[in-house]
């Protein structure tokens, strides 16, 4: 990989920043990276801000997609009346939810975190659904047999065999909601990695600097993945 890199570089007569430079780049950017200052932000308080619009809507949308989630996969109506709906927004393009979060809340970091809300339902609530759809019968008799309540019946077979499949979902999810922010923070501005980028690369920056962001970016969406993993692998359901 490095020596690809370095042989961009070289084609480019270094438009492309070599490793190396990339490197000294990256640790000049790292030196001070909580810098609050009102003119000048450390990348640390950028991703931090980035973090924040991410929780934000990514947790917003989790609350209502797994329980919807739950509902459509445990009654053939509902799932028959929202799943079209479903299937209809689901392949629209994040960017063109952020004009509309615009309208409706007249701020731009608000309309990103809206738009960040939306793109995160579909995978939670798809995979929700699949996971109670897919409850075996056999479980099903034998909360009749037991004649568990309502309640008794989520807690005890709906939640605990669909739990890996609400997993799937939430990492799903935040992959996506952390690919929408750099998107999101391009057309909202203000702090962020994405708006970072976005500068860099159209007022005259640093490529290096935008290379750094990339990176960044990469290594905290896959941190973020690999903990979901480990849920996913902690909280497996034994059928």
């Amino acid at each position: 990989m490095g020596g690809i890199w370095e042989l961009i570089a070289y084609i480019t007569k270094h438009e492309i920043p070599t490793p190396k430079m990339t490197l000294d780049v990256f640790k000049e950017v790292m030196q001070n990276p909580m810098q609050n200052d009102p003119d000048t932000k450390g990348i640390g308080v950028k991703l931090l801000s980035s973090l924040k619009r991410v929780g934000t809507g990514f947790a917003f949308g989790s609350l209502i997609a797994i329980p919807l989630g739950l509902l459509m996969g445990s009654n053939k109506i509902i799932m028959k009346i929202i799943n079209p709906i479903v299937q209809i927004l689901r392949p629209v393009s994040p960017l063109a939810w952020f004009p509309l979060g615009l309208a409706i809340f007249q701020d731009s970091p608000k309309a990103s975190v809206f738009m960040i809300f939306i793109c995160s339902l579909w995978p939670t609530l798809i995979n929700a659904a699949f996971g109670v759809a897919s409850i075996p019968q056999d479980h099903k008799n034998v909360g009749k047999a037991f004649g568990f309540s309502r309640w008794k019946y989520i807690s005890r077979i709906t939640l605990p065999y669909s739990f890996p499949h609400i997993l799937t979902g939430l990492r799903l999810s935040i992959g996506v909601a952390w690919m929408v922010i750099v998107a999101g923070e391009m057309l909202s501005g203000g702090i962020g990695l994405g708006y970072f980028v976005w500068e860099e690369g159209f007022n005259g920056g640093s490529v290096a600097k935008i290379l750094v962001a990339i990176i960044i970016i990469g290594i905290v969406g896959l941190l973020l993945d690999k903990f979901f993993m480990s849920l996913q692998k902690r909280f497996t359901y034994a059928i």
